[in-house]
């Protein structure tokens, strides 16, 4: 199955209970004073978007990334998912939750976008889903997708709720915990049976 149109990229923050409990008591700290009750949702813009296979640039003083290995939604129009694609969400290591991530995530390249996109009725159960990360080969996460706070059908009514997806768009059903780092000459491959597999290798920026 294939893209015909690449709409908007949004990713989830805080959708995995392991990202929850990491937090610890600062869910409850100003300003939010306890867990999100709606989805939080971030844009991953077209400037950050690296095919499989490509080669992710860290600029320099960025010594090492956050791998977030992800499934996107593939949207048909507002309510309808039309397929699955995996996506490697890197971001620069940081803590905060509290404000819109731009200077983190959306550095030139800094989403991996699988090429092949399953079918909604032949991906299987996204609440099954399992992917593995591996860089250069050795396996360093392993995402198990039963551990959403907001499972897929669930977290894309509560986004329908206040926002209207369209055809192409994508929805990131999140990151877990533990996300593993990468440096300069890592090859990151992201895995998943139904899905294949995403590779991209991190670069140094150019002098």
């Amino acid at each position: 199955m294939s893209l015909v149109k690449r709409g908007t990229v949004y990713g989830t923050l805080l959708n995995f209970r392991g990202e929850l409990q990491a937090l610890g008591d600062k869910v409850d700290e100003p300003p939010y004073n306890g867990p999100p009750k709606a989805p939080v949702l971030y844009i991953k813009p077209a400037n950050t978007w690296t095919e499989n296979g490509g080669a992710i640039v860290l600029p320099a003083g960025v010594t090492e990334v956050e791998i977030g290995a992800t499934v996107a939604m593939v949207m048909k129009s507002a309510r309808e998912i039309d397929g699955f694609v995996l996506m490697n969400d890197v971001s620069i290591p940081h803590e905060n939750f509290f404000r819109p991530p731009v200077k983190y995530k959306c550095l030139d390249g800094f989403l991996g976008i699988g090429d092949r996109i399953r079918a909604r009725n032949e991906a299987g159960d996204p609440a099954v889903f399992k992917l593995e990360v591996r860089i250069n080969g050795e396996l360093r996460q392993t995402v198990r997708f039963s551990q959403l706070v907001r499972p897929a059908d669930k977290l894309l009514a509560d986004v329908a709720e206040f926002m209207t997806l369209g055809e192409g768009d994508m929805l990131m059903l999140g990151c877990d915990a533990g996300r593993p780092r990468a440096r300069v000459g890592d090859r990151v491959q992201i895995s998943m049976p139904a899905l294949g597999t995403l590779s991209n290798t991190f670069v140094a920026e150019a002098a």
